[in-house]
């Protein structure tokens, strides 16, 4: 197996880390990336095989598991409950009981509430403004406090704790960067552990109340389920919808392209330049793939971003082609930890857009946009646009 060496942190590999992967690519399926002294896969099939195959999961197995630093105790008690992290069959526990209160009914029910939030915040943009602060951040992290019937007045708060928490997943980061994580999670657990009570007396027609009467053959969530199932939901759902949003508009201004509403071009957003770029699997047991033996405890990363951009799978993948036909995409995972999210981000970032240019339909770039160096993450630091070029 070959070796390949990239920084994820390089200046270069953040503005665009498209033409590393091509290399990584023609290496051969599986590479040791080096700065992560682990095999990752880029090409489309072995990522999508990878993301099925059962022989590998998300949960270290015990006997591998590291042990956690007494400061950080706090994050990963509420990871060690996110069905993010879990495998079957606690996975398939919470991920059961999650679905019955998080439905697609409930979830197609928000598209009119999507659509007044849009053009409320498209109003209020100044003549110029950072499209980031002003748009792709308050919509959805303001829907899913709705969602969860939480007080919109703290959705900044919201904001605030999951990026702070979403910053433990990012290349080279800092002792600042844990503490932060850790006074984030312990600022929404209390916050949540309020809401969740005060639901259990007097319920509503709200997430958090849907979550408290989900039920399955007998089995509820305990609250400490439903902290992590809520945390994650805002997590993982509010850092991919502002970051695709971000990144979808920085190519339709650049490109000239405008949204349609056909699901095609919906998909090739979420293909063209995804919000998360690598996801890890350990190996559940010992098991050759593509020639490599991996050891049961193996840590494999499945880069998605390479994926949606094989030439194998998809013709001229680097152009944004709102009718592109092709297989589907991997940025919302494949198999059992398929994100249980996309419903609703997909309603966001449609809506979103859409609304975005017909309220908007002389936006133009005041400066050239640069992303963030945020790894395994990707995303803008700002998008400064005039409302009326």
């Amino acid at each position: 197996m070959k070796t390949v060496s990239q920084s994820p942190t390089d200046a270069d590999f953040v503005e665009n880390p498209y033409p590393f992967y091509a290399q990584l690519r023609d290496a051969g399926p599986l590479v040791i990336w080096d700065e992560y002294e682990m095999p990752v896969a880029g090409r489309y099939d072995t990522v999508s095989a990878l993301l099925r195959d059962r022989r590998f999961g998300r949960e270290c197995p015990a006997e591998f598991a590291p042990e956690i630093p007494e400061h950080l105790a706090p994050f990963y008690a509420v990871e060690a409950h996110s069905m993010l992290e879990l495998e079957p069959p606690r996975h398939t526990r919470l991920r059961g009981l999650v679905l019955r209160a998080f439905t697609s009914r409930r979830i197609s029910a928000l598209g009119p509430e999507i659509s007044r939030l849009c053009k409320e915040l498209l109003e209020e943009m100044p003549a110029e403004a950072d499209l980031i602060a002003s748009y792709a951040e308050p919509l959805p992290v303001r829907i899913i406090a709705r969602l969860m019937g939480v007080p919109e007045g703290r959705a900044d708060d919201l904001r605030d704790w999951s990026a702070a928490m979403v910053g433990m997943y990012q290349a080279g980061r800092t002792r600042a960067d844990e503490d932060r994580a850790v006074a984030a999670t312990e600022n929404f657990v209390a916050f949540l552990q309020e809401y969740i009570e005060a639901r259990r007396a007097t319920p509503a027609d709200d997430l958090i109340s849907h979550l408290i009467a989900a039920e399955t053959d007998g089995e509820k969530l305990s609250t400490d389920e439903m902290i992590s199932t809520l945390i994650l939901l805002l997590n993982a759902g509010h850092e991919a919808t502002v970051h695709t949003l971000g990144n979808a508009a920085k190519t339709l201004l650049a490109t000239g392209i405008r949204p349609s509403d056909t699901p095609s071009f919906r998909e090739e957003v979420l293909r063209h330049d995804p919000p998360l770029h690598m996801f890890t699997r350990y190996a559940m047991e010992d098991v050759e793939v593509e020639g490599h033996a991996f050891r049961r405890g193996d840590q494999v990363g499945l880069l998605l971003g390479s994926a949606n951009r094989d030439p194998q799978a998809y013709e001229n993948p680097d152009v944004f082609d709102p009718e592109r036909e092709g297989p589907p995409h991997v940025s919302f995972g494949a198999g059992l930890h398929f994100c249980v999210g996309a419903p609703l981000a997909r309603l966001e970032i449609e809506i979103g857009l859409r609304l975005l240019f017909e309220c908007c339909p002389n936006l133009a770039l005041a400066e050239p946009p640069r992303y963030r160096d945020i790894y395994h993450f990707r995303g803008l630091e700002e998008l400064r646009v005039v409302k009326d070029a």
